[in-house]
């Protein structure tokens, strides 16, 4: 008989029903360097695997591959009835929408969602990218211009209601990604939420997804972890189901959102004017777009899928170079000219719908990257959706063109590439500002070109350019400064 002390110790297998749940959808390579992982290791992966809902996934994973290769439906221009542009608004219209936005407001109707998940990585920096500051003369980051903009609509709002109730605080629901969730609570709690009350303001995380071969295998990102991706923008139907907050909207009487992505320095957050605009289309969906400044830009434009369907948003590498560049005769624009800069206002109920049609039919757009593996780079996929996955949803679409100059400055890139930079941002801003600043009679002195500097506003001030004579009438700037209060 051997002595116990030569025993070896009994490998221990993997849990067998979770192994057979893997194999049921071909994933069981997920286990295949079990007996190479310490015990804590084990454990870390039997818990991953466990925190993967399988039949959900295996259905994207599915249905995502099985529409690759569908054939799509034609595309056409959007029809001119579709889309409101700036030359035909006239002043009546404005006036009407901006009241109408305004009474809709005091009356708490309106909530603002924020698509926040990114990092700034290709600004340099790994705090997420509403933490940047892009250099105005305030230093204020994008979050605090944000946050001020709120802070400002509520006030007119309640006086243009003026019905001595009150302010009346606009929800803000932010969405995170596991990436940048924890700095993003401390950054708005560090800065006591800007102003805001700190329970208007409801953090909630996009999910992720894990990343596949091409065969639609899990990518092991370690031996006891699968390599998983956010879910992209669109990500934002399903987590606000999930997360219940569709239904916390509901209880509050929100009836309307209005949704943006956090890298535009220019946003005008809870626009009445576009938001009196929607109520008054009586439409499920709407976008605001800008001008496509030339045939090769590279935004995703919105198109509509065949004759008489949905308007649908299709990304510049998809549209072929002649499209790009095709004119229509009557108006004198490109055929396809209506950019897609992320400005959406929904109905809640409109979400309720997106999102479980999204999960009903489960399709995913797959990019394909070199994601990190336990074999080095391996080329696979991300499988993610876009925010504008939505319009084919919705009977009545409805497009709103404002001026790019006015709303739409982008923060993607880092100072020193060719556009879309931090510097280009701020620029924007103060050219846009300086402009109110002469309108309301003020006077600018500079040291420096024109060109190249400008005044800042407060958000606390003005949110588009309005009450800014008694600041500034007869007053001389030096730029570049910040006015405010």
């Amino acid at each position: 008989m051997r002595e116990p002390s030569m025993e070896t110790v009994p490998v221990s297998p993997p849990p067998q029903a979770l192994l057979e749940r893997l194999k049921d959808y071909g994933q069981e390579d997920a286990f295949s360097l079990w007996d190479e992982l310490s015990s804590e290791e084990k454990d870390l992966l039997v818990k991953d695997i466990e925190n993967i809902d399988l039949p959900r996934i295996d259905r994207i994973i599915r249905c995502s591959f099985q529409s690759q290769g569908l054939p799509a439906a034609a595309i056409e221009p959007v029809p001119e009835s579709c889309v409101s542009t700036v030359e035909e608004r006239t002043m009546e219209d404005r006036e009407k929408w901006w009241k109408m936005g305004m009474k809709a407001i005091a009356e708490g109707k309106l909530g603002v969602l924020l698509l926040s998940g990114g990092q700034g990585t290709r600004l340099g920096s790994s705090d997420p990218k509403g933490c940047f500051n892009i250099g105005l003369p305030s230093g204020k980051s994008l979050f605090h211009l944000q946050a001020e903009r709120i802070l400002c609509i509520q006030r007119l709002a309640a006086i243009t209601a003026n019905e001595g109730a009150g302010i009346v605080p606009i929800q803000w629901y932010i969405m995170t990604s596991p990436f940048t969730d924890e700095a993003t609570r401390k950054y708005f709690e560090s800065h006591k939420y800007f102003g805001l009350e700190a329970d208007q303001v409801t953090f909630f995380q996009q999910g992720t997804i894990p990343c596949v071969s091409k065969d639609g295998r899990f990518i092991m990102e370690t031996p006891y972890r699968v390599a998983k991706s956010p879910d992209g923008n669109g990500g934002v139907y399903t987590a606000l189901k999930s997360s219940r907050l569709l239904e916390d909207m509901n209880s509050r009487g929100i009836k309307f959102v209005d949704c943006y992505g956090v890298d535009n320095a220019l946003v005008r957050v809870a626009d009445p004017t576009f938001l009196g605009y929607f109520i008054d289309k009586g439409v499920s969906a709407a976008a605001k777009v800008v001008r496509k400044a030339y045939p090769q830009e590279k935004v995703g434009v919105f198109v509509r899928r065949g004759k008489g369907g949905p308007l649908a948003v299709v990304e510049y590498s998809e549209l072929d170079p002649s499209l790009s560049s095709a004119v229509n005769q009557e108006t004198g624009r490109l055929r396809f000219c209506w950019s897609n800069v992320c400005l959406h206002m929904f109905t809640v109920d409109f979400l309720n719908q997106v999102a479980n049609g999204l999960e009903k039919d489960s399709i995913y757009h797959l990019a394909e990257k070199k994601i990190p593996s336990i074999h080095g780079q391996t080329v696979g996929y991300k499988l993610e959706q876009f925010i504008f996955d939505a319009f084919p949803y919705t009977p009545s679409t409805t497009l709103f063109e404002v001026v790019r100059e006015e709303e739409f400055a982008p923060v993607k890139n880092s100072n020193g590439s060719n556009f879309d930079t931090p510097d280009s941002a701020k620029l924007l801003v103060l050219r846009l500002h300086t402009r109110w600043v002469v309108a309301a009679g003020g006077f600018l002195t500079h040291s420096v070109p024109l060109y190249a500097t400008g005044v800042e506003v407060s958000p606390l001030c003005s949110y588009a350019g309005e009450n800014l004579e008694s600041i500034c009438r007869g007053r001389t700037f030096h730029a570049p400064c910040e006015i405010s209060f």
